[in-house]
């Protein structure tokens, strides 16, 4: 039960304490895109994440990665100058190797932010890294992230009963 726990409990990507992260030795973070950085149907990254990719790009090397494919993906990469690593599979570790292998880092120097305990929170602790759980940003969602909600609900109610991951009691 305790790899589904997060590290980190924030509202949005927007609320996470980026200077502890650097300060904790991070330097690189992972980012899931649809329902974390922008809804499953927008198509381009907005405004508001330009400016905050901008913000932090330089303490920290940003990866989107994200099980779609590289069409969904592409614009994010072009627009944001970022490297992507699309049809990942979350939580399988084949995607979480590679990028450990071709950035040089160590799973203790990366963070993973997602809005899914069953796929960005699972995968992240498989693999020893920093794990961030952000709530979702949109209502729309592919069939089989419906299905991952159904058990992540379940796990919620029994953290919740245990007194830990209380949806909307945040921590870092």
């Amino acid at each position: 039960m305790d790899i589904f726990i997060p590290d980190v409990y924030q509202k949005s990507i927007y609320d996470i304490n980026y200077k502890k992260l650097k300060k904790s030795g991070i330097k690189c973070i992972l980012f899931d895109l649809d329902n974390t950085l922008v809804p499953y149907t927008t198509k381009e990254p907005t405004k508001q994440i330009k400016d905050l990719f901008a913000k932090i790009q330089s303490d920290f090397k940003l990866i989107i990665m994200s099980n779609s494919g590289k069409n969904r993906l592409r614009p994010f990469k072009q627009i944001l100058n970022v490297d992507v690593a699309y049809s990942s599979h979350k939580p399988l570790k084949k995607k979480y190797k590679k990028i450990l292998e071709i950035y040089n880092y160590k799973p203790e120097q990366i963070a993973a932010i997602g809005d899914q305990l069953m796929t960005d929170v699972f995968g992240a602790n498989r693999m020893g890294m920093t794990s961030i759980f952000v709530n979702r940003i949109g209502p729309v969602e592919p069939i089989t992230t419906k299905f991952n909600r159904i058990w992540e609900r379940k796990l919620i109610k029994k953290f919740n009963k245990k007194g830990f991951l209380i949806q909307g009691e945040y921590y870092d």
